[in-house]
Protein backbone atom coordinates (compact mmCIF):
# COMPACT_ATOMS: atom_id res chain seq x y z
CA UNK A 1 0.00 0.00 0.00
CA UNK A 2 2.85 2.37 0.93
CA UNK A 3 4.48 1.78 -2.45
CA UNK A 4 1.20 2.35 -4.22
CA UNK A 5 0.67 5.61 -2.32
CA UNK A 6 4.17 6.89 -3.12
CA UNK A 7 3.60 5.98 -6.74
CA UNK A 8 0.23 7.78 -6.76
CA UNK A 9 1.71 10.92 -5.19
CA UNK A 10 4.51 10.94 -7.78
CA UNK A 11 1.97 10.43 -10.53
CA UNK A 12 -0.16 13.29 -9.21
CA UNK A 13 2.82 15.59 -8.93
CA UNK A 14 4.15 14.84 -12.39
CA UNK A 15 2.19 16.42 -15.19
CA UNK A 16 -0.91 17.25 -13.16
CA UNK A 17 -2.07 19.40 -16.02
CA UNK A 18 -1.20 16.93 -18.78
CA UNK A 19 -3.03 13.95 -17.29
CA UNK A 20 -6.35 12.82 -18.63
CA UNK A 21 -9.27 13.19 -16.25
CA UNK A 22 -9.49 9.38 -16.08
CA UNK A 23 -5.91 9.12 -14.93
CA UNK A 24 -6.46 11.95 -12.38
CA UNK A 25 -9.61 10.29 -11.08
CA UNK A 26 -7.68 7.05 -10.58
CA UNK A 27 -5.01 8.85 -8.52
CA UNK A 28 -7.62 10.64 -6.39
CA UNK A 29 -9.56 7.40 -5.78
CA UNK A 30 -6.32 5.77 -4.66
CA UNK A 31 -5.69 8.68 -2.26
CA UNK A 32 -9.22 8.44 -0.83
CA UNK A 33 -8.72 4.71 -0.30
CA UNK A 34 -5.42 5.31 1.50
CA UNK A 35 -7.03 8.05 3.66
CA UNK A 36 -9.84 5.67 4.61
CA UNK A 37 -7.27 3.09 5.78
CA UNK A 38 -4.83 5.39 7.60
CA UNK A 39 -5.85 9.01 7.49
CA UNK A 40 -3.06 10.50 9.58
CA UNK A 41 -0.12 8.75 7.88
CA UNK A 42 -1.55 9.38 4.40
CA UNK A 43 -2.15 13.07 5.27
CA UNK A 44 1.46 13.44 6.40
CA UNK A 45 2.68 11.98 3.10
CA UNK A 46 0.37 14.28 1.10
CA UNK A 47 1.79 17.27 2.98
CA UNK A 48 5.40 16.03 2.65
CA UNK A 49 4.93 15.39 -1.04
CA UNK A 50 3.87 19.00 -1.71
CA UNK A 51 0.52 17.83 -3.14
CA UNK A 52 -1.71 20.37 -1.37
CA UNK A 53 -0.41 23.19 -3.57
CA UNK A 54 -1.58 21.26 -6.67
CA UNK A 55 -5.15 20.99 -5.38
CA UNK A 56 -5.85 24.73 -5.69
CA UNK A 57 -5.48 24.47 -9.48
CA UNK A 58 -7.66 21.33 -9.61
CA UNK A 59 -10.65 22.96 -7.85
CA UNK A 60 -12.38 24.10 -11.03
CA UNK A 61 -16.18 23.95 -11.57
CA UNK A 62 -16.07 22.29 -15.01
CA UNK A 63 -13.84 19.31 -14.04
CA UNK A 64 -15.29 15.87 -13.27
CA UNK A 65 -12.51 15.46 -10.65
CA UNK A 66 -13.50 18.48 -8.55
CA UNK A 67 -15.73 16.61 -6.10
CA UNK A 68 -12.95 14.03 -5.50
CA UNK A 69 -10.34 16.76 -4.90
CA UNK A 70 -12.65 18.48 -2.40
CA UNK A 71 -13.30 15.10 -0.75
CA UNK A 72 -9.54 14.46 -0.35
CA UNK A 73 -9.14 17.95 1.20
CA UNK A 74 -12.10 17.28 3.55
CA UNK A 75 -10.51 13.99 4.69
CA UNK A 76 -7.04 15.50 5.12
CA UNK A 77 -8.43 18.48 7.10
CA UNK A 78 -9.92 16.13 9.70
CA UNK A 79 -6.38 16.25 11.18
CA UNK A 80 -5.69 19.41 13.14
CA UNK A 81 -2.03 19.54 11.96
CA UNK A 82 -3.20 19.70 8.33
CA UNK A 83 -5.51 22.71 8.64
CA UNK A 84 -2.85 25.44 8.52
CA UNK A 85 -1.08 23.78 5.54
CA UNK A 86 -4.46 23.74 3.72
CA UNK A 87 -4.83 27.47 4.36
CA UNK A 88 -1.19 28.14 3.34
CA UNK A 89 -1.77 26.19 0.12
CA UNK A 90 -4.45 28.77 -0.78
CA UNK A 91 -7.36 26.30 -0.81
CA UNK A 92 -10.02 28.45 0.92
CA UNK A 93 -10.71 30.89 -1.92
CA UNK A 94 -11.21 28.27 -4.70
CA UNK A 95 -13.37 26.18 -2.34
CA UNK A 96 -15.59 29.20 -1.57
CA UNK A 97 -16.01 29.83 -5.31
CA UNK A 98 -17.18 26.23 -5.76
CA UNK A 99 -20.19 26.91 -3.50
CA UNK A 100 -21.87 28.42 -6.54
CA UNK A 101 -21.69 25.03 -8.34
CA UNK A 102 -24.90 23.29 -9.37
CA UNK A 103 -23.38 19.82 -8.83
CA UNK A 104 -24.70 18.49 -5.50
CA UNK A 105 -21.70 16.20 -4.89
CA UNK A 106 -19.27 19.09 -5.48
CA UNK A 107 -21.29 21.24 -3.05
CA UNK A 108 -21.31 18.52 -0.41
CA UNK A 109 -17.56 17.80 -0.53
CA UNK A 110 -16.72 21.53 -0.76
CA UNK A 111 -18.83 22.26 2.31
CA UNK A 112 -17.13 19.39 4.20
CA UNK A 113 -13.67 20.62 3.17
CA UNK A 114 -14.35 24.21 4.29
CA UNK A 115 -15.98 23.01 7.49
CA UNK A 116 -13.01 20.80 8.42
CA UNK A 117 -10.34 23.37 7.52
CA UNK A 118 -12.09 26.11 9.56
CA UNK A 119 -13.17 23.84 12.41
CA UNK A 120 -12.58 25.48 15.79
CA UNK A 121 -10.88 28.53 14.24
CA UNK A 122 -12.81 31.75 14.81
CA UNK A 123 -10.41 33.73 12.61
CA UNK A 124 -10.89 31.37 9.62
CA UNK A 125 -14.66 31.26 10.18
CA UNK A 126 -14.69 35.07 10.26
CA UNK A 127 -12.77 35.01 6.95
CA UNK A 128 -15.49 32.81 5.43
CA UNK A 129 -18.16 35.21 6.68
CA UNK A 130 -16.30 38.13 5.07
CA UNK A 131 -16.18 36.15 1.80
CA UNK A 132 -19.99 36.00 1.86
CA UNK A 133 -20.56 32.27 2.45
CA UNK A 134 -23.63 32.79 4.65
CA UNK A 135 -26.06 34.07 1.95
CA UNK A 136 -24.68 31.39 -0.42
CA UNK A 137 -25.29 28.57 2.07
CA UNK A 138 -28.77 29.84 2.94
CA UNK A 139 -29.59 29.85 -0.77
CA UNK A 140 -28.25 26.27 -1.10
CA UNK A 141 -30.41 25.13 1.80
CA UNK A 142 -33.48 26.53 0.04
CA UNK A 143 -32.63 24.90 -3.29
CA UNK A 144 -31.42 21.49 -2.04
CA UNK A 145 -33.62 20.97 1.05
CA UNK A 146 -34.52 17.47 -0.21
CA UNK A 147 -30.87 16.38 -0.27
CA UNK A 148 -30.32 15.11 3.30
CA UNK A 149 -26.52 15.11 3.17
CA UNK A 150 -26.35 18.66 1.76
CA UNK A 151 -28.93 19.89 4.26
CA UNK A 152 -26.88 18.47 7.13
CA UNK A 153 -23.70 20.02 5.74
CA UNK A 154 -25.42 23.44 5.69
CA UNK A 155 -26.74 22.98 9.23
CA UNK A 156 -23.31 22.05 10.59
CA UNK A 157 -21.83 25.13 8.87
CA UNK A 158 -24.58 27.38 10.26
CA UNK A 159 -24.06 25.94 13.74
CA UNK A 160 -20.36 26.85 13.64
CA UNK A 161 -20.75 30.26 12.01
CA UNK A 162 -23.74 31.37 14.11
CA UNK A 163 -21.59 31.40 17.24
CA UNK A 164 -19.62 34.35 15.86
CA UNK A 165 -21.19 37.71 16.62
CA UNK A 166 -20.09 39.04 13.21
CA UNK A 167 -22.31 36.45 11.48
CA UNK A 168 -25.60 37.60 13.01
CA UNK A 169 -26.02 40.64 10.79
CA UNK A 170 -25.42 38.58 7.63
CA UNK A 171 -27.84 35.89 8.78
CA UNK A 172 -30.45 38.56 9.54
CA UNK A 173 -30.23 39.85 5.96
CA UNK A 174 -31.11 36.40 4.52
CA UNK A 175 -34.29 34.33 4.75
CA UNK A 176 -32.60 31.85 7.13
CA UNK A 177 -35.55 31.96 9.56
CA UNK A 178 -38.02 30.97 6.87
CA UNK A 179 -35.76 28.16 5.55
CA UNK A 180 -35.04 26.70 8.99
CA UNK A 181 -38.70 26.74 10.04
CA UNK A 182 -39.71 25.14 6.73
CA UNK A 183 -37.09 22.43 7.28
CA UNK A 184 -38.09 22.00 10.93
CA UNK A 185 -41.73 21.36 10.02
CA UNK A 186 -40.67 18.51 7.72
CA UNK A 187 -38.48 16.75 10.28
CA UNK A 188 -39.92 13.94 12.33
CA UNK A 189 -36.66 12.41 13.59
CA UNK A 190 -35.27 13.56 16.94
CA UNK A 191 -31.61 13.73 15.73
CA UNK A 192 -32.49 15.90 12.74
CA UNK A 193 -34.56 18.28 14.85
CA UNK A 194 -31.69 18.44 17.32
CA UNK A 195 -29.38 19.64 14.51
CA UNK A 196 -31.81 22.42 13.61
CA UNK A 197 -32.19 23.39 17.28
CA UNK A 198 -28.39 23.74 17.53
CA UNK A 199 -28.53 26.37 14.78
CA UNK A 200 -31.67 28.11 16.05
CA UNK A 201 -30.38 28.70 19.60
CA UNK A 202 -27.35 30.90 18.72
CA UNK A 203 -29.28 32.66 15.92
CA UNK A 204 -32.19 33.45 18.25
CA UNK A 205 -29.84 35.55 20.41
CA UNK A 206 -30.15 38.26 17.77
CA UNK A 207 -33.25 40.48 18.17
CA UNK A 208 -34.06 40.91 14.48
CA UNK A 209 -33.65 37.15 13.85
CA UNK A 210 -35.91 36.47 16.88
CA UNK A 211 -38.64 38.51 15.20
CA UNK A 212 -38.07 36.76 11.84
CA UNK A 213 -38.34 33.33 13.54
CA UNK A 214 -41.59 34.38 15.24
CA UNK A 215 -42.99 35.65 11.94
CA UNK A 216 -41.91 32.43 10.19
CA UNK A 217 -44.05 30.40 12.62
CA UNK A 218 -41.37 28.80 14.80
CA UNK A 219 -43.39 29.39 17.98
CA UNK A 220 -46.29 27.27 16.73
CA UNK A 221 -43.83 24.42 16.03
CA UNK A 222 -42.35 24.72 19.52
CA UNK A 223 -45.76 24.74 21.20
CA UNK A 224 -46.70 21.63 19.25
CA UNK A 225 -43.57 19.82 20.44
CA UNK A 226 -44.33 20.78 24.04
CA UNK A 227 -47.89 19.51 23.65
CA UNK A 228 -46.68 16.20 22.20
CA UNK A 229 -43.87 15.56 24.67
CA UNK A 230 -45.18 16.91 28.00
CA UNK A 231 -46.46 13.55 29.26
CA UNK A 232 -43.61 11.44 27.86
CA UNK A 233 -40.93 9.88 30.07
CA UNK A 234 -38.62 8.93 27.18
CA UNK A 235 -35.18 10.55 27.46
CA UNK A 236 -35.22 11.96 23.91
CA UNK A 237 -38.68 13.46 24.43
CA UNK A 238 -37.69 15.04 27.75
CA UNK A 239 -34.60 16.56 26.08
CA UNK A 240 -36.68 17.88 23.16
CA UNK A 241 -39.28 19.37 25.49
CA UNK A 242 -36.51 21.21 27.35
CA UNK A 243 -34.90 22.49 24.15
CA UNK A 244 -38.24 23.65 22.70
CA UNK A 245 -39.39 25.44 25.87
CA UNK A 246 -35.94 27.04 26.42
CA UNK A 247 -35.95 28.33 22.84
CA UNK A 248 -39.45 29.68 23.35
CA UNK A 249 -38.22 31.70 26.36
CA UNK A 250 -35.24 32.94 24.33
CA UNK A 251 -37.57 34.28 21.60
CA UNK A 252 -39.38 36.31 24.27
CA UNK A 253 -36.18 38.16 25.19
CA UNK A 254 -36.56 40.42 22.15
CA UNK A 255 -38.85 43.39 22.79
CA UNK A 256 -40.57 43.24 19.39
CA UNK A 257 -40.93 39.46 19.30
CA UNK A 258 -42.21 39.47 22.90
CA UNK A 259 -44.87 42.11 22.18
CA UNK A 260 -45.93 40.32 19.01
CA UNK A 261 -46.52 37.11 20.99
CA UNK A 262 -48.22 38.87 23.93
CA UNK A 263 -50.96 40.30 21.66
CA UNK A 264 -52.43 42.39 24.45
CA UNK A 265 -52.61 39.34 26.72
CA UNK A 266 -55.08 37.61 24.41
CA UNK A 267 -52.52 35.78 22.27
CA UNK A 268 -52.59 32.02 21.94
CA UNK A 269 -48.91 31.83 22.89
CA UNK A 270 -49.40 33.80 26.11
CA UNK A 271 -52.39 31.64 27.06
CA UNK A 272 -50.45 28.41 26.40
CA UNK A 273 -47.50 29.64 28.47
CA UNK A 274 -49.87 30.43 31.34
CA UNK A 275 -51.07 26.83 31.30
CA UNK A 276 -47.49 25.61 31.89
CA UNK A 277 -47.26 27.24 35.33
CA UNK A 278 -49.69 24.90 37.17
CA UNK A 279 -48.27 21.89 35.26
CA UNK A 280 -46.59 19.02 37.13
CA UNK A 281 -43.64 19.14 34.74
CA UNK A 282 -40.86 21.18 36.37
CA UNK A 283 -39.27 22.11 33.04
CA UNK A 284 -42.60 23.62 31.94
CA UNK A 285 -43.08 25.37 35.29
CA UNK A 286 -39.62 26.91 34.83
CA UNK A 287 -40.24 27.91 31.20
CA UNK A 288 -43.66 29.33 32.11
CA UNK A 289 -42.26 31.47 34.93
CA UNK A 290 -39.36 32.70 32.77
CA UNK A 291 -41.78 33.53 29.94
CA UNK A 292 -43.95 35.57 32.33
CA UNK A 293 -40.80 37.37 33.58
CA UNK A 294 -40.02 38.24 29.93
CA UNK A 295 -43.58 39.37 29.14
CA UNK A 296 -43.31 41.53 32.27
CA UNK A 297 -40.61 43.77 30.79
CA UNK A 298 -43.31 46.21 29.70
CA UNK A 299 -45.49 48.19 32.16
CA UNK A 300 -48.69 47.72 30.14
CA UNK A 301 -48.18 43.95 30.05
CA UNK A 302 -47.46 43.90 33.80
CA UNK A 303 -50.66 45.76 34.64
CA UNK A 304 -52.72 43.48 32.39
CA UNK A 305 -51.20 40.31 33.89
CA UNK A 306 -51.71 41.41 37.49
CA UNK A 307 -55.34 42.32 36.73
CA UNK A 308 -55.86 38.85 35.24
CA UNK A 309 -54.63 36.78 38.16
CA UNK A 310 -51.06 35.91 37.20
CA UNK A 311 -49.78 36.76 40.70
CA UNK A 312 -51.90 34.07 42.34
CA UNK A 313 -50.61 31.48 39.83
CA UNK A 314 -46.98 32.41 40.60
CA UNK A 315 -47.59 32.37 44.37
CA UNK A 316 -49.18 28.95 44.09
CA UNK A 317 -46.15 27.76 42.06
CA UNK A 318 -43.74 29.09 44.67
CA UNK A 319 -45.71 27.40 47.45
CA UNK A 320 -45.05 24.08 45.71
CA UNK A 321 -41.31 24.72 45.86
CA UNK A 322 -40.75 25.93 49.42
CA UNK A 323 -39.48 22.68 50.93
CA UNK A 324 -36.53 21.22 48.97
CA UNK A 325 -37.90 22.95 45.90
CA UNK A 326 -36.39 23.40 42.47
CA UNK A 327 -34.02 26.38 42.78
CA UNK A 328 -34.34 27.38 39.11
CA UNK A 329 -38.13 27.47 39.42
CA UNK A 330 -37.91 29.54 42.63
CA UNK A 331 -35.54 31.98 40.91
CA UNK A 332 -37.72 32.26 37.79
CA UNK A 333 -40.99 32.79 39.70
CA UNK A 334 -39.39 35.44 41.94
CA UNK A 335 -37.97 37.16 38.82
CA UNK A 336 -41.47 37.30 37.38
CA UNK A 337 -42.93 38.75 40.60
CA UNK A 338 -40.15 41.33 40.81
CA UNK A 339 -40.83 42.54 37.26
CA UNK A 340 -44.59 42.59 37.84
CA UNK A 341 -44.06 44.78 40.94
CA UNK A 342 -42.36 47.59 39.00
CA UNK A 343 -45.47 49.58 37.84
CA UNK A 344 -46.79 51.75 40.70
CA UNK A 345 -50.40 50.59 40.29
CA UNK A 346 -49.40 46.95 40.76
CA UNK A 347 -47.68 47.33 44.14
CA UNK A 348 -50.77 47.71 46.33
CA UNK A 349 -52.62 44.96 44.43
CA UNK A 350 -49.72 42.55 44.88
CA UNK A 351 -49.32 43.46 48.55
CA UNK A 352 -53.00 42.83 49.23
CA UNK A 353 -52.72 39.50 47.38
CA UNK A 354 -50.19 38.47 50.04
CA UNK A 355 -47.04 38.34 47.89
CA UNK A 356 -44.71 39.35 50.73
CA UNK A 357 -45.85 36.37 52.83
CA UNK A 358 -45.04 33.98 49.97
CA UNK A 359 -41.68 35.62 49.26
CA UNK A 360 -40.63 35.56 52.93
CA UNK A 361 -40.97 31.76 52.96
CA UNK A 362 -37.68 31.71 51.01
CA UNK A 363 -35.71 33.72 53.60
CA UNK A 364 -33.99 30.52 54.71
CA UNK A 365 -32.69 29.83 51.19
CA UNK A 366 -28.92 29.42 50.96
CA UNK A 367 -28.89 29.92 47.18
CA UNK A 368 -27.55 33.38 46.17
CA UNK A 369 -29.64 33.63 42.94
CA UNK A 370 -32.84 33.03 44.97
CA UNK A 371 -31.71 35.44 47.70
CA UNK A 372 -30.98 38.11 45.07
CA UNK A 373 -34.43 37.89 43.44
CA UNK A 374 -36.20 37.69 46.81
CA UNK A 375 -34.54 40.95 47.91
CA UNK A 376 -35.30 42.66 44.60
CA UNK A 377 -38.96 41.63 44.77
CA UNK A 378 -39.40 42.99 48.30
CA UNK A 379 -37.60 46.23 47.40
CA UNK A 380 -39.89 46.80 44.40
CA UNK A 381 -43.00 46.03 46.45
CA UNK A 382 -42.32 48.52 49.26
CA UNK A 383 -41.35 51.41 46.98
CA UNK A 384 -43.51 54.32 48.24
CA UNK A 385 -45.67 51.81 50.21
CA UNK A 386 -45.24 53.13 53.77
CA UNK A 387 -47.44 50.56 55.50
CA UNK A 388 -45.74 47.59 53.84
CA UNK A 389 -42.29 49.05 54.56
CA UNK A 390 -43.24 49.52 58.23
CA UNK A 391 -44.55 45.98 58.51
CA UNK A 392 -41.49 44.41 56.90
CA UNK A 393 -39.08 46.73 58.71
CA UNK A 394 -40.34 45.43 62.06
CA UNK A 395 -39.96 41.80 60.99
CA UNK A 396 -36.92 40.89 63.10
CA UNK A 397 -36.19 37.66 61.18
CA UNK A 398 -36.11 39.55 57.88
CA UNK A 399 -33.95 42.39 59.22
CA UNK A 400 -31.48 39.99 60.84
CA UNK A 401 -31.19 38.05 57.59
CA UNK A 402 -30.60 41.31 55.68
CA UNK A 403 -27.83 42.30 58.08
CA UNK A 404 -26.27 38.85 57.59
CA UNK A 405 -26.46 39.15 53.78
CA UNK A 406 -24.95 42.66 53.91
CA UNK A 407 -21.72 40.77 54.70
CA UNK A 408 -22.03 38.34 51.75
CA UNK A 409 -18.73 39.46 50.20
CA UNK A 410 -18.64 36.47 47.83
CA UNK A 411 -21.94 37.56 46.29
CA UNK A 412 -21.83 41.24 45.39
CA UNK A 413 -25.39 41.22 44.03
CA UNK A 414 -26.89 39.82 47.24
CA UNK A 415 -24.79 42.20 49.34
CA UNK A 416 -25.87 45.22 47.27
CA UNK A 417 -29.56 44.29 47.28
CA UNK A 418 -29.54 43.66 51.06
CA UNK A 419 -28.10 47.11 51.71
CA UNK A 420 -30.60 48.71 49.36
CA UNK A 421 -33.55 46.94 51.00
CA UNK A 422 -32.33 47.93 54.47
CA UNK A 423 -32.17 51.56 53.35
CA UNK A 424 -35.55 51.30 51.55
CA UNK A 425 -37.29 50.02 54.71
CA UNK A 426 -36.26 53.24 56.49
CA UNK A 427 -36.82 55.61 53.58
CA UNK A 428 -40.32 54.38 52.76
CA UNK A 429 -41.60 53.77 56.30
CA UNK A 430 -40.04 56.84 58.01
CA UNK A 431 -40.79 54.83 61.16
CA UNK A 432 -39.03 55.03 64.52
CA UNK A 433 -39.91 51.39 65.21
CA UNK A 434 -38.27 50.25 61.96
CA UNK A 435 -35.13 52.25 62.79
CA UNK A 436 -35.00 50.70 66.29
CA UNK A 437 -35.32 47.19 64.79
CA UNK A 438 -32.48 47.92 62.36
CA UNK A 439 -30.26 49.42 65.09
CA UNK A 440 -30.89 46.43 67.40
CA UNK A 441 -30.04 44.01 64.57
CA UNK A 442 -26.71 45.75 63.86
CA UNK A 443 -27.68 47.29 60.52
CA UNK A 444 -26.31 50.81 61.00
CA UNK A 445 -22.68 49.98 60.14
CA UNK A 446 -23.81 48.56 56.81
CA UNK A 447 -25.73 51.72 55.88
CA UNK A 448 -22.65 53.82 56.74
CA UNK A 449 -20.46 51.56 54.56
CA UNK A 450 -23.09 51.78 51.79
CA UNK A 451 -22.52 55.55 51.73
CA UNK A 452 -19.04 54.81 50.32
CA UNK A 453 -20.36 52.59 47.48
CA UNK A 454 -19.00 53.10 43.96
CA UNK A 455 -22.61 53.49 42.77
CA UNK A 456 -24.02 57.00 43.28
CA UNK A 457 -27.59 55.71 43.57
CA UNK A 458 -26.61 53.44 46.48
CA UNK A 459 -24.58 56.19 48.18
CA UNK A 460 -27.57 58.49 47.95
CA UNK A 461 -30.03 55.90 49.29
CA UNK A 462 -27.73 55.30 52.26
CA UNK A 463 -27.34 59.01 53.06
CA UNK A 464 -31.11 59.62 52.91
CA UNK A 465 -31.73 56.65 55.23
CA UNK A 466 -29.01 57.88 57.64
CA UNK A 467 -30.53 61.39 57.60
CA UNK A 468 -33.90 59.88 58.64
CA UNK A 469 -32.22 57.84 61.39
CA UNK A 470 -30.50 60.94 62.80
CA UNK A 471 -33.69 63.00 62.54
CA UNK A 472 -35.95 60.40 64.21
CA UNK A 473 -33.75 58.25 66.49
CA UNK A 474 -30.34 59.89 66.93
CA UNK A 475 -30.06 58.81 70.56
CA UNK A 476 -30.72 55.15 69.73
CA UNK A 477 -28.26 55.07 66.81
CA UNK A 478 -25.55 57.38 68.23
CA UNK A 479 -23.05 54.71 69.38
CA UNK A 480 -23.36 52.68 66.20
CA UNK A 481 -22.87 55.78 64.01
CA UNK A 482 -19.77 56.65 66.03
CA UNK A 483 -18.19 53.18 65.82
CA UNK A 484 -18.98 53.04 62.06
CA UNK A 485 -16.94 56.29 61.68
CA UNK A 486 -19.81 58.18 60.01
CA UNK A 487 -18.30 61.63 60.58
CA UNK A 488 -14.93 60.69 59.00
CA UNK A 489 -16.74 59.22 55.99
CA UNK A 490 -18.83 62.38 55.54
CA UNK A 491 -15.66 64.48 55.71
CA UNK A 492 -14.11 62.31 53.00
CA UNK A 493 -17.22 62.55 50.76
CA UNK A 494 -17.30 66.35 51.05
CA UNK A 495 -13.56 66.75 50.41
CA UNK A 496 -13.58 64.41 47.39
CA UNK A 497 -13.93 66.42 44.18
CA UNK A 498 -15.37 63.35 42.41
CA UNK A 499 -18.40 63.14 44.72
CA UNK A 500 -21.65 63.81 42.86
CA UNK A 501 -23.56 67.03 43.77
CA UNK A 502 -26.40 65.07 45.45
CA UNK A 503 -23.84 63.20 47.58
CA UNK A 504 -22.29 66.47 48.75
CA UNK A 505 -25.75 67.94 49.42
CA UNK A 506 -27.01 64.97 51.47
CA UNK A 507 -23.69 64.69 53.34
CA UNK A 508 -24.11 68.31 54.55
CA UNK A 509 -27.75 67.68 55.53
CA UNK A 510 -26.48 64.74 57.58
CA UNK A 511 -23.73 66.81 59.21
CA UNK A 512 -26.34 69.30 60.43
CA UNK A 513 -28.49 66.44 61.77
CA UNK A 514 -25.71 64.70 63.77
CA UNK A 515 -24.71 67.91 65.53
CA UNK A 516 -27.45 67.02 68.01
CA UNK A 517 -25.16 64.29 69.38
CA UNK A 518 -22.44 65.49 71.73
CA UNK A 519 -19.91 62.79 70.82
CA UNK A 520 -20.50 63.07 67.07
CA UNK A 521 -20.38 66.87 67.22
CA UNK A 522 -16.99 66.67 68.94
CA UNK A 523 -15.71 64.63 65.98
CA UNK A 524 -17.08 67.28 63.60
CA UNK A 525 -15.13 69.99 65.44
CA UNK A 526 -11.92 67.93 65.47
CA UNK A 527 -12.04 67.42 61.71
CA UNK A 528 -12.34 71.14 60.84
CA UNK A 529 -15.43 70.67 58.66
CA UNK A 530 -15.82 74.41 58.24
CA UNK A 531 -12.85 74.57 55.82
CA UNK A 532 -14.31 71.88 53.52
CA UNK A 533 -17.84 73.30 53.66
CA UNK A 534 -16.87 76.93 53.00
CA UNK A 535 -15.20 75.88 49.72
CA UNK A 536 -18.54 74.41 48.58
CA UNK A 537 -20.34 77.77 48.82
CA UNK A 538 -19.08 78.57 45.33
CA UNK A 539 -20.09 75.15 43.93
CA UNK A 540 -21.63 75.28 40.42
CA UNK A 541 -24.69 73.37 41.69
CA UNK A 542 -27.05 75.92 43.35
CA UNK A 543 -28.52 73.44 45.85
CA UNK A 544 -25.04 72.39 46.99
CA UNK A 545 -23.93 76.04 47.30
CA UNK A 546 -27.05 76.98 49.34
CA UNK A 547 -26.71 73.94 51.63
CA UNK A 548 -23.00 74.81 52.12
CA UNK A 549 -23.98 78.32 53.33
CA UNK A 550 -26.58 76.89 55.75
CA UNK A 551 -24.16 74.24 57.03
CA UNK A 552 -21.38 76.79 57.49
CA UNK A 553 -23.77 78.99 59.52
CA UNK A 554 -24.73 76.01 61.71
CA UNK A 555 -21.09 75.08 62.27
CA UNK A 556 -20.18 78.71 63.11
CA UNK A 557 -23.13 79.17 65.51
CA UNK A 558 -22.51 75.84 67.27
CA UNK A 559 -18.80 76.55 67.71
Amino acid sequence: MADNLSETLKKLKITTFDQTEDSLEGCLDCLLQALAQNNMETSEKIQGGGILQLFASLLIPQSTCTARVANVIAEVAKNEFMRTPCVDAGLISPLVHLLSSKDQEVLLQTGRALGNICYDSHSLQAQLINMGVIPTLVKLLGIHYQNTALTEMCLVAFGNLAELESSKEQFASTNIAEELVKLFKKQMEHDKREMIFEVLAPLAENDSIKLQLVEAGLVECLLEIVQQKMESEKEDDIAELKTASDLMVLLLLGDESMQKLFEGGKGNVFQRVLSWIPSNNQQLQLAGALAIANFARNDGNCIHMVDHGIVEKLMSLLDRHVEDGNVTVQHAALSALRNLAIPVVNKAKMLSAGVTGTVLKFLKSEMPPVQFKLLGTLRMLIDAQAEAAQQLGQNVKLVERLVEWCDAKDHAGVMGESNRLLSALIRHSKSKDVIKTIVQSGGIKHLVTMATSEHVIMQNEALVALALITALELGTAEKDLESAKLVQILHRLLADERSAPEIKYNSMVLICAVMGSESLYKEIQDLAFIDVVSKLRSHENKSVAQQASLTEQRLTVES
